[in-house]
């Protein structure tokens, strides 16, 4: 049993803003494995596939991102997964736009969605699908920041990074964390060197 959580806010106004890419990527990851979301009974929508002969939930918590750990922490006790089989992917304002990175453990930096799942989960120690929504420009407050919208002309980019972050999600889920970090972090050191 395998769980990729996609971090967000429920409702139509706060659909397709910088911290819902996380629902974005669970969308994405769920269309893949031909699997559609249902109201679970722990806060959550979930949408149950198979991925390398392994049962995969695609998570995406309904309780608003401080409180993320709610939905997570009792669905992950149900299903006595580990953390080990966990994958988050969530925004990230330390991330230059539209990068992927792919991490295990470390602080929240922040993050109120982060933080909810240490509390929740007991540990940090789980496997992160970083997206990169880059940082507020100046007099621009963190907070308005992750909640506005992706402007028009980012449309595309968007996309593929979704795309792509789905695609790390399910290499995390595949192949473990390591090789989904060595795939997908090296492979945007090479795009960003061949872009200067």
């Amino acid at each position: 049993m395998k769980l990729v959580v996609g971090l967000g806010n429920p409702g139509p106004e706060y659909a397709r803003t910088r911290h819902n890419v996380g629902f974005l990527v669970a969308d994405e990851v769920a269309r893949s494995l031909g699997a559609t979301f249902s109201a679970g009974k722990f806060s959550a929508e979930v949408a149950e596939g198979r991925l390398a002969g392994e049962k995969v939930l695609v998570v995406k918590p309904r309780t608003f991102m401080n409180r993320s750990g709610e939905a997570v922490g009792p669905l992950l006790r149900f299903w006595k997964a580990e953390l080990g089989d966990v994958a988050v992917v969530h925004d990230d304002i330390e991330l230059e736009p539209f990068r992927i990175q792919v991490k295990v453990g470390g602080g929240h930096a922040g993050h109120n969605g982060l933080k909810s799942l240490n509390a929740h989960l007991g540990s940090p120690d789980y496997a992160r699908v970083r997206v990169g929504v880059g940082r507020p420009p100046p007099r621009v407050d963190p907070a308005d920041w992750v909640l506005g919208r992706f402007g028009r002309d980012e449309e595309a980019r968007l996309e593929e990074c979704v795309a792509q972050a789905a695609a790390a999600a399910r290499a995390v889920v595949e192949q473990g964390a390591v090789k989904a970090m060595n795939l997908f972090n090296r492979r945007e050191g090479r795009a960003r060197k061949g872009e200067d």
